[in-house]
């Protein structure tokens, strides 16, 4: 498992509010990995480059929040996520939260998984 920098913030619940975001981000050629929008607006985002993809929010006006968290590829299969997870949960971490990104023709697929402590998390699960 790989630790990767999370972005997160707030969107505003109006129409055309993401695809602002995505037009931003896509104009400085920025690549979304994996992202996971809620019912309150908080949008979590796993990009090719955190450093560039903060500092174009930021000068947009969104207050940006960076979080190292664990992302990891794995098959596209039943019962892969469980054995990942069942690693990090044998290690006694607790998930905050998950996401997922993939295809279901594809043979892999993209997950990231929010914890206390990345680097204890991936180092105790061996993954």
């Amino acid at each position: 498992m790989a630790i990767r920098t999370e972005l997160s913030l707030r969107l505003q619940n109006s129409p055309g509010s993401l695809a602002r975001l995505c037009q931003v981000l896509g104009d400085e050629r920025i690549n979304l990995l994996a992202f996971s929008l809620d019912v309150s607006g908080t949008l979590r985002l796993i990009v090719d480059n955190h450093i560039h993809a903060a500092a174009t929010l930021r000068e947009q006006h969104y207050r940006v929040e960076e979080r190292d968290v664990l992302y990891t590829v794995m098959p596209n299969q039943p019962g892969a996520l469980g054995k990942a997870v069942r690693l990090v949960a044998d290690a006694g971490i607790n998930l905050d939260y998950a996401y997922a990104t993939g295809v279901e023709s594809d043979r892999m697929v993209g997950v990231v998984i929010g914890v206390p402590d990345p680097m204890r998390a991936s180092a105790a699960s061996g993954i």
